[in-house]
C-alpha cells in the first residue's frame, strides 16, 4: 500500500481516494489482477525530488535484497579447476543454494513435490528470482559494463537508485568473444574488445558486408527507453541517449543485464528477465522466454518497441521510442544476428555428440546420463541442445503461492528450451538467474524432474555441460 501512495504522491486527497479504492475494489474481485494495465503519463513530481526520495530509499532497498541474496546462495568465488570460459574466464563450481536447516540434497530428493509443499520444504533460492527492487524493475546493468560504456561514449548506464545485485564472478566473462558463423577462421574477431558505436566499424569493415555492418551499427547505437531517456521519470541523473541492443547482449552475448518482462501484468507478476546470448539465433525457431516470437525480425523489432519500454506504448511515445524501418532496418539487424556462432567446442564431432577420442571417462558417463537416466536430451537434444519449443516445468507443485520481495512467486507457466551449446559460458541459469552454477541448475532438475540421480552421476553431468 505505501507503494501506491508513493506512486501516486502529488495527486489531489481526493483522487487518491478515490484511487486507493478502486485498487482495493479490484483485488477484492481478482486477487489475480492489478487495478490497472497502464503506467502513469503525466507526472506530477518534479525531477530533482524523485531523484532525492530514490536516492534516499536506496540503501534499504539494497539492503532488503542482499539479505534475500545471501539467504538463498553462497555467494564466495569459488573457480573451478580446469574450467573456464572461452576467453580464459574462471567458471564457478559448487552447489550454491542453501538448504533449509537438517535438509540434505538425498532426504529432499527422496520426498514427494506434495509433501514439500506441504511442509514448506523447498529450497529459498529455487524459487523465483526477484528483481532487485521488483516494484520498481527497469534496465540494470553490471558495473564494469558501465565502465567500459562511459569510457568509450561517455554514455553513463548509472541507475541513481539501483546498482546489480549479483557479484561479477558470478557472471560472463568481459568482453566476450564474437565467432561468426561466415567466417569460422577469423576466430574472435572483437580482438578482445567491447564492441560499441565508436569502435565496430574498424572492427568489422572488410569481414561483413554493407546490410550487416548497417544492421551492427543499428545494434550498437543508443536509442531512449524507460529508465534512460530525457524525460522527469527517468532514472539517470542527468538526461540520457538512451541505450543500445548491445548493452545488454554486449559483443552479441550476454553480460547478464537485468530487468523485467514486458507482457505481464500486475507488476508483483512480472518475472525477472535473465538477457539471453544471442550465439546461434540462426538455429533457433522461437524467440523470448514465454513470447513464442516466430522470427528473430520480430523479436528484434519487438525489443525496441515494446521491451525497452514494458510494453507501453503510451509511455513508448512521451520517451522516444525509435520506430525500426521493418524492411530494411529490422532486416539488417537480423542478418548481423543469424551469423552470431556458438563458441568452439572442439570436443564434440560434427554430429554435436562427443568425440570417444578426445573425452574423458566423467564427460562421456555425463552424456550417457544426459541422453538416459537424466532425461536431458528430452528437451535438449544435440546437435544445439534446443528442440526449439516451450515446456512448463509446474515447479510450483513443490511450493504454495507466495509474496518474495515484491514478486509473487506462482506459477511460471511454459518457458522456451534454449540452446545448451556453449552453456559454461551463460552463467547464470534458467530465465530469471536463480541458479548461479551448472550445479546448481543439475539439483533443480534432478529435484523438478525427480531424477534421482547420485552424487557422482550429478558430477558427470555438469563435465559434460562444461564441454558443449
Amino acid at each position: 500500500m505505501r507503494q501506491r501512495i508513493t506512486k501516486y504522491r502529488g495527486v489531489g486527497l481526493a483522487m487518491l481516494v478515490m484511487t486507493l479504492s478502486i485498487v482495493g475494489t479490484a483485488y477484492a474481485q481478482d486477487p489475480g489482477k492489478g487495478a490497472t494495465s497502464y503506467s502513469p503519463v503525466d507526472i506530477k513530481e518534479d525531477f530533482a525530488s524523485i531523484m532525492a526520495r530514490m536516492k534516499d530509499a536506496k540503501p534499504a532497498v539494497e539492503k532488503k535484497h542482499m539479505d534475500l541474496l545471501n539467504e538463498r546462495y553462497d555467494l564466495s568465488d569459488r573457480p573451478a579447476k580446469g574450467a573456464t570460459m572461452s576467453r580464459g574466464k574462471a567458471v564457478q563450481e559448487g552447489v550454491r543454494i542453501k538448504l533449509l536447516k537438517d535438509m540434505t540434497w538425498e532426504k529432499l530428493a527422496s520426498i514427494s513435490p506434495e509433501e514439500i509443499r506441504e511442509k514448506d520444504l523447498f529450497p529459498p533460492g529455487f524459487f523465483p528470482l526477484p528483481f532487485p527492487n521488483h516494484p520498481e524493475g527497469g534496465m540494470l546493468f553490471p558495473k564494469f559494463q558501465i565502465d567500459e560504456i562511459n569510457k568509450q561514449e561517455g554514455r553513463d548506464l548509472t541507475r541513481f537508485d539501483l546498482d546489480f545485485d549479483l557479484p561479477d564472478h558470478v557472471l560472463p566473462e568481459f568482453p566476450a568473444p564474437i565467432y561468426l558463423t561466415t567466417r569460422p577462421d577469423l576466430g574472435d574477431v572483437s580482438k578482445g574488445k567491447l564492441v560499441t558505436i565508436m569502435n565496430f566499424y574498424e572492427l568489422f569493415n572488410g569481414i561483413l558486408n554493407p546490410k550487416q555492418l548497417e544492421g551492427l551499427r543499428l545494434l550498437v547505437t543508443p536509442f531512449p527507453q524507460q529508465q534512460f531517456n530525457q524525460t522527469e521519470d527517468r532514472r539517470s541523473e542527468k538526461p540520457s541517449r538512451g541505450v543500445a541492443c548491445f548493452d545488454c547482449h554486449a559483443n552479441g552475448h550476454t553480460i547478464a543485464a537485468t530487468h523485467l518482462v514486458g507482457d505481464i501484468r500486475p507488476q508483483e507478476f512480472r518475472h525477472r528477465l535473465d538477457t539471453p546470448t544471442l550465439r546461434g539465433v540462426n538455429i533457433q525457431r522461437l524467440f523470448g522466454s514465454q513470447r513464442a516470437l516466430k522470427s528473430i525480425e520480430d523479436f528484434t523489432e519487438f525489443e525496441q518497441r515494446a521491451a525497452y519500454f514494458d510494453g507501453d506504448p503510451v509511455i513508448a511515445t512521451k520517451k522516444g521510442v525509435n520506430i525500426l524501418e521493418r524492411g530494411s532496418q529490422v532486416r539488417f539487424m537480423a542478418e548481423f544476428q543469424s551469423i552470431l556462432d556458438f563458441p568452439p567446442a572442439p570436443k564434440l564431432n560434427i554430429f554435436g555428440e562427443l568425440d570417444p577420442a578426445k573425452a574423458n571417462p566423467a564427460e562421456l558417463k555425463g552424456e550417457a546420463l544426459f541422453n538416459g537416466k537424466a532425461r536431458c536430451s528430452a528437451c535438449h537434444p544435440a546437435p544445439y541442445y534446443t528442440d526449439n519449443s516451450m515446456h512448463n516445468l509446474r515447479v510450483e507443485r513443490f511450493y504454495k503461492p507466495r509474496m518474495i520481495n515484491g514478486r509473487m512467486a506462482s506459477a511460471d507457466g511454459p518457458i522456451k528450451t534454449f540452446p545448451l551449446r556453449g552453456i559454461k559460458d551463460s552463467p547464470p541459469y534458467l530465465h530469471d538467474d536463480r541458479l548461479l552454477t551448472l550445479e546448481d541448475t543439475v539439483e533443480f532438475f534432478n529435484l523438478v524432474l525427480q531424477l534421482k540421480l547420485t552424487e557422482q552421476e550429478k558430477k558427470d553431468l555438469v563435465a559434460f555441460m562444461r564441454v558443449l
